[in-house]
């Protein structure tokens, strides 16, 4: 196993607020106020996924809040090397797909870009640590739930675990307990109400 080339990115904004925030399939406008909701209440980094290629606006517009603001924005859904360059070309800070895709780990190795694969199965973790990677996605992780990530460290405890998929106010205290480096939370950075109760969950476990 080679060194993570993306374990100090993430290790560095995730370590103090082990939060990732996701806003998929929204406008320009609406994702830059979301981006700028979740900076304010101490997110460090938003993916937006790129699923499609009208997604790519979005990300544009909150790169550029990113840089206005000090802070990190990712491209999310990169399964292809042709949406990891879109996303470089638009200024991503970092790249986020939802398996292990050989082609975009050697292009966002090539490019400079911290990564983080996703992995369901104990033979998706094996060969994300092959190819250099130590943070890892859990995804989906409400299907997956919290017992999985405690079993899934015994073997592989130089993991650390991104939970996504599924994942609010109700069940994030828990995957953290579980042993999760992170949670990835979309819709409960988008209402007040939400993010209280996220807060509280979070404080809760300390």
């Amino acid at each position: 196993m080679t060194s993570d080339p993306s374990a100090a990115f993430f290790a560095r904004h995730l370590s103090t607020g082990p939060v990732l925030g996701i806003f998929r399939g929204q406008d320009p406008r609406t994702t830059v106020d979301l981006c700028l909701r979740a900076w304010e209440a101490g997110v460090e980094l938003v993916e937006i996924p790129v699923q499609s290629e009208d997604a790519l606006p979005s990300l544009e517009a909150a790169v550029k809040a990113a840089g206005a603001h000090g802070k990190h924005v990712g491209a999310g859904t990169v399964t292809t090397v042709e949406r990891l360059r879109a996303a470089r070309d638009l200024g991503a800070s970092f790249t986020v797909a939802p398996g292990l895709h050989p082609s975009v780990v050697e292009a966002s190795q090539g490019a400079g870009l911290p990564h983080l694969p996703g992995a369901a199965t104990a033979t998706d973790i094996a060969g994300a640590l092959a190819a250099g990677y130590t943070w890892i996605k859990a995804f989906p992780a409400q299907q997956l739930g919290p017992g999985w990530i405690t079993a899934h460290l015994a073997p592989f405890p130089d993991v650390r675990f991104v939970a996504t998929g599924g994942v609010g106010p109700g069940n994030a205290a828990d995957f953290l307990a579980a042993g999760c480096a992170a949670v990835a939370i979309g819709s409960a950075l988008s209402d007040p109400g939400a993010l209280r109760r996220l807060r509280e969950a979070l404080n809760a476990r300390t």
